[in-house]
């Protein structure tokens, strides 16, 4: 509750700078220096809400897109424990199971802050009314020419549908383990890996899509086909540090006192090994846009590395320092794996590395050179906050140990 408190104090001082344009002074300028350049291929300088009203609602967008996403990841990290036959993370599936407890809230906010931003087009430049419309003032014909896929009805029923396949297979996977704990038995084991299975081939699809979705089609005119990896490496790291951090914390307090160096150590090898899996994906995709050197694709780290007057440029690399040199480094040691204090400091450098990751996609394209940090780090203290909630009320309804799972042992007396 306090860091809700401490979100809504810092975005209510954030708000109030914005609106006094205190410090306005640069972006005014920086505007007009730019004009149609700066705001490249998405439209000539500021359109929609107040520069203010308009960084809170791209805000809103920003952070629940990543914690939505990394709700997620507990879900789909227990569904491929299910299917590998995985005994060793027994101890921490119901950490998973509590972290995807934002995923209906989450869900649900999305539908509300895109109606929101439909009001005055503030995230997504296709929805412009005649944009699609030959003829019209706004018209685009490269946005018109994405219409099948990028119009109102089929958009909002893909979000709608993913989030209730996401929701369905989450409370599927949590009632069967509840249910597993009063019963025993192999039996709900067993239906678990069958739902997991067919949630993971749903997942893959949809993860997807809603990368292009939520994310690139902010940059309407710009794609990537590896855009759906990048975005899902950067929620699944991130998933797995959140897991670390809590089981951690847990175990700190007392809880979760079987949990052993060995479970920590593999926790951390999937950081490791997964920060370098999303730097092979960020590099693949600058690489190949730099080689190739095509306008339309080049373009979108035009504007994050020198574009607006370099607003952006010390945020692109400190997202590698600290989302990969950072990690990289620290966790290459096999003790450093075993230490919870390394482990701490890992995992929380790389959720805040990840969170800056989703702001560098977003930003550039929607504020331009607009953007702050004051009113941004307030919604996502906010965020952090109710998503803390959700999640430790999730691990104070059932046993924090699955009483009755077919593997327990095998867990209690995992090492590595």
């Amino acid at each position: 509750m306090m860091i809700i408190l401490a979100g809504v104090l810092l975005l209510v001082v954030g708000l109030i700078v914005a609106y006094l344009n205190i410090g306005g002074e640069h972006h005014e300028g920086a505007a007009a220096a730019h004009g149609a350049a700066g705001a490249g291929h998405e439209g000539t300088g500021h359109h929609g809400s107040p520069l203010w009203l308009k960084r809170l609602i791209v805000s809103l967008w920003h952070n629940n897109v990543f914690f939505t996403g990394v709700s997620t990841i507990g879900t789909v990290f227990m569904a491929i424990q299910y299917v590998a036959y995985a005994g060793w993370s027994v101890l921490i599936k119901r950490v998973n199971e509590a972290l995807s407890a934002w995923v209906v809230p989450g869900g649900i906010l999305m539908v509300v802050i895109f109606c929101i931003g439909l009001i005055n087009h503030d995230i997504f430049h296709w929805t412009m009314p005649g944009i699609m419309d030959k003829g019209n003032a706004n018209y685009d014909a490269l946005i018109a020419g994405k219409s099948g896929f990028l119009n109102l009805g089929f958009y909002l029923g893909r979000m709608i549908v993913f989030i209730g396949i996401w929701a369905y297979f989450t409370k599927k996977l949590r009632d069967l383990s509840l249910a597993e704990d009063l019963n025993g038995g192999t039996e709900y084991f067993h239906k678990c890996i069958n739902v997991s299975a067919l949630f993971l081939v749903l997942y893959a699809v949809s993860s997807s899509i809603s990368a292009w979705d939520w994310v690139m089609s902010i940059d309407t005119h710009w794609f990537s086909t590896m855009f759906g990896w990048y975005v899902f490496a950067s929620w699944w790291v991130s998933g797995i540090a959140a897991t670390t951090l809590c089981t951690i914390l847990l175990k700190q307090a007392g809880y979760l006192r079987w949990v052993q160096a060995g479970h920590l150590h593999d926790l951390g090898k999937f950081m490791f090994g997964f920060s370098i899996f999303w730097t092979y994906v960020w590099f693949s995709q600058f690489m190949l846009i730099w080689y190739a050197n095509l306008p339309e694709e080049a373009v979108y780290f035009n504007q994050r590395l020198g574009g607006f007057n370099g607003q952006y440029t010390w945020l692109f690399f400190f997202n590698l320092l600290i989302n990969f040199v950072f990690p990289f480094l620290v966790l290459m040691t096999r003790d450093a794996k075993r230490q919870m204090i390394m482990l701490k400091i890992v995992t929380i450098a790389i959720l805040i590395g990840h969170w800056f990751d989703f702001y560098l996609m977003i930003m550039p394209a929607t504020m331009q050179e607009n953007n702050g940090f004051i009113i941004e780090f307030g919604v996502a203290l906010v965020f952090l906050g109710s998503f803390l909630l959700l999640m430790t009320k999730r691990l104070a309804q059932a046993s924090l140990v699955p009483l009755h799972h077919p593997f327990l042992d095998e867990s209690v007396h995992h090492t590595t």
